[in-house]
Formats: structure tokens, C-alpha cells, sequence
């Protein structure tokens, strides 16, 4: 019986060499954040490690609270960067050199195809798309693996998807992991792969494949992944010109998969997810009669270059509706200096959008975004649940840039057609 992409790097990274129910697993990265890297650097030190295995294949990303927005956040960060300085942990990164960690890192070359990486993240399964196994893990294991360069898994079983069918205009990734969660439900693919394939994901470019394996999580799996490819290896040398050769791999053709999904795209509208979960997915023209109080564009999910580009197109030469909040977040220092150099935060800004520094801010309820009592927003983030970007009373819906660029100019959740054609 053959092998699943994820069950060959797993075995290639078995410290024993063995495909078993429990793997102890070399990681090729280990990475956290200001809300969760302090808590396994306190669990570290409290543990009494006087070294970590690798210093420069540990990662402190701060990106959720950034630029500080209170006492804690300020000694968070001040607590990983004297922690980074007495470690030598090489990749330390402050609001000035980084940006979103989970478009940060890929764009900064330090995760590659085949690779094992674990971060104290759940959206760690961002880098699925790259072909690495990626998963997202507690800060506890984070700090085991500082020490060890290692982490316990259980072997995860994979589902298939197959997507088949051209593409319609206006649809992306957002569309086809919404549409995917809304049809197996956030418990649909349990502790398992979501391996994506077929005709459709090797057209996409890899801005929407992060977008795909990003929201794996939402569908409760343990991460997601698409077999590198071309395309997959000149982001990689594009991103980190020291790399010279990419390797790739695939799932081999007899593959043992707890289930084989297939999803046909013709024909398929704008997805968007309703209050209070992701998977609670319609079309949009379904809800065209919701009002909106705040639109945000960005986060790890949404917030690249094309991304951007998707909603410029929409929103160019028009106006936000007045009493609407609107926000572009650039998820990367890198990312929005290239929309400042194609004038898009010009056009953004003279939108009516409130343009921030990147930063996880409102995705979280954290800040730069947060809603009260009884509104609404329509955000291009991963998760929709009671009090996520604010009030347990609030209401957030989720789409891709182009759908909450036009909903920014019509003050509702708006079919991009309909913007595009009526200006």
C-alpha cells in the first residue's frame, strides 16, 4: 500500500524511521507568537533548559497585539526579545521586520517543500501549501520542542479533495474552502489531512492555496496540504534565492485516503460565511439584505498582494458607504510596500479605508478593529465565532476581498458584479 504526501514527510522526519500510531519527529522549524511563544518560554524555563536544540530553527513572530496596545502586550514582546538575545535565537521579529507570521514566514524562505513544522498557532497549517507538513501545536510542545528539536504526533488519516471544473469570475481560494467547510461542516475532517488536488488547485496560484490551507483548521483538521509543484518551487526560489533546488513529492497513486471528496466549480457564486461559524456558508447573493457596520481586508488568510489587488479592482474610482468602517490590513511589511508602490493604499485611502501597519489586530478582537454590542462586519479572516472580534453580541461574516470590497461601497454584503457594473 502506498503513501500519502503527509505519511512520507511524518516517516521522513520519524525519529525511528517508522510509520507508527505515535511519531516523535524531528521539526525543521518551531515557531510562536506574542500571545502564545511567552507561555512556552515561562513552561521552558520553568522546566529548567539551559539551551534550545537549534537557534536559528526557532521563530518568535510578534504580530497579534502589534503595535502594542497595552502593558501586556509591551512586556510580551520585551519577554521574547530578551528571551531570543540570551538563546541567540536568530529569528526574533518585531513590528519593524515582520509582519502576519503565517505570510510572513513563507515569504521570509524559512519554510520550504517536505519540511516539518510545528508552530503555537493553530493556523500553522497555512504552509500546507507549500507541500509541508505543518501543524499547529500547544505552547507546552512548543517548549519541549526548543529544547528537543522534536515533537510527538499521532499519525492523522487524509481525505482527498478533488476539484474539478474552470474557475468562474471572482471565484478563489476563499470561495472553495468556504464552500468545502460549509459541505463537511467544522468537524468534517477531525485530526485529519485535507490533502487538496485536481485540475482546479493546480491553477491556483499560491496566494489562494495558502488561503485553502489556512482554514483547513476550520474543518477541524489537523492540517492542510498540496502537493508541491512547479509553481510551488519558483515561489520557494523566488522568496529565498539561496535555495537552488526544490524537492517535490507526491501522494503515491495507491494511497490508502478515509474518504475521496470530489467538487465540481462550474457554475459556483461567491461564498460567504454566516454568524456563528464557518461552516454556516451561502451564496452570496443570499445576503444581499444584511447591512454592515464595518468591513475588514486583510489577515493571514486574505491579506497578500493579490488579495489586495482583487479588492483595488472593485473598489477603485468609487467611495465607502458612509457610517461604514473600512480597513485594509497589509499582512506583511513587504506586502505593503509593494501596494504603496502600485498606488494601491492610494486608491484604498481615497476609497474612504483606514489603511493599518500589519498586524493580526481585529481577526482576534484584539485591536485596530474591534466591534461592539449588536454590529456588523464582514471580514476576508479565518473564524466567525461568538465574541471573535469583539462583543458576544456582535455579528462577523466572512468573504473574499473582492465580495468585502464591494460591500464596503454598497454598506451590504454585495456581489462584486453588481458594484462593478452600476459604477
Amino acid at each position: 500500500m502506498g503513501l500519502t504526501l503527509i505519511e512520507k514527510i511524518l516517516k521522513k522526519h520519524s525519529q525511528s524511521g517508522k510509520l507508527e500510531d505515535f511519531i516523535y519527529a524531528k521539526v525543521d522549524f518551531c515557531f510562536g507568537n506574542d500571545i502564545t511563544a511567552p507561555l512556552a518560554v515561562k513552561e521552558f524555563l520553568k522546566a529548567g533548559f539551559k539551551k534550545v536544540f537549534d537557534g536559528k530553527r526557532i521563530g518568535f513572530i510578534c504580530d497579534h497585539f502589534v503595535p502594542a496596545r497595552d502593558l501586556k502586550a509591551a512586556n510580551n514582546v520585551k519577554l521574547l526579545k530578551e528571551f531570543a538575545a540570551k538563546f541567540n535565537i536568530k529569528h526574533f521579529y518585531d513590528i519593524d521586520k515582520c509582519g502576519i507570521e503565517h505570510a510572513f514566514l513563507p515569504e521570509a524562505g524559512l519554510v520550504k517543500p517536505l519540511d516539518l513544522v510545528i508552530g503555537a498557532d493553530s493556523h500553522t497549517c497555512t504552509y500546507g501549501a507549500l507541500g509541508a507538513a505543518s501543524f499547529g501545536v500547544g505552547s507546552t510542545d512548543l517548549a519541549a520542542a526548543m529544547r528537543e528539536g522534536r515533537c510527538w504526533f499521532r499519525l492523522p488519516k487524509t481525505i482527498k479533495f478533488v476539484y474539478k471544473g474552470k474557475l468562474p469570475l471572482w471565484i478563489g481560494g476563499k470561495d472553495l474552502i468556504l464552500h468545502t467547510i460549509g459541505k463537511i461542516g467544522v468537524d468534517g475532517a477531525l485530526y485529519q489531512v485535507m490533502e487538496f488536488c485536481g485540475p482546479t488547485i493546480e491553477k491556483l496560484g499560491m496566494d489562494d492555496r495558502f488561503t485553502m490551507c489556512n482554514m483547513a483548521i476550520e474543518a477541524g483538521a489537523k492540517t492542510g496540504i498540496i502537493e508541491p509543484d512547479k509553481k510551488t518551487a519558483g515561489y520557494v526560489k523566488k522568496m529565498n534565492p539561496k535555495i537552488k533546488e526544490v524537492k517535490l513529492l507526491k501522494s503515491d497513486k495507491d494511497a490508502r485516503y478515509s474518504q475521496v471528496i470530489e467538487i465540481d466549480v462550474c457554475g459556483l457564486e461567491p461564498q460567504v460565511a454566516c454568524p456563528h461559524l464557518p461552516s454556516n456558508v451561502k451564496a452570496v447573493t443570499k445576503l444581499k439584505k444584511v447591512k454592515l457596520d464595518q468591513v475588514v481586508i486583510g489577515s493571514c488568510t486574505n491579506g497578500r498582494i493579490t488579495d489586495l489587488e482583487a479588492a483595488v479592482g472593485v473598489i477603485r474610482g468609487k467611495k465607502v458607504k458612509k457610517g461604514v468602517r473600512a480597513i485594509v490590513i497589509p499582512a506583511t511589511h513587504k506586502v505593503y510596500k509593494e501596494a504603496e508602490e502600485k498606488g494601491m493604499l492610494k486608491t484604498f485611502c481615497e476609497a474612504g479605508f483606514i489603511v493599518s501597519s500589519p498586524t493580526c489586530g481585529p481577526c482576534l478582537g484584539g485591536h485596530t478593529g474591534v466591534l461592539d454590542k449588536g454590529e456588523v462586519a464582514l471580514a476576508t479572516t479565518n473564524r466567525n465565532f461568538i465574541a471573535r472580534m469583539g462583543h458576544p453580541e456582535s455579528f462577523v461574516y466572512l468573504s473574499s476581498p473582492a465580495v468585502a470590497a464591494a460591500s464596503a461601497v454598497t454598506g451590504r454584503i454585495t456581489h462584486p458584479d453588481e458594484v462593478i457594473k452600476n459604477c
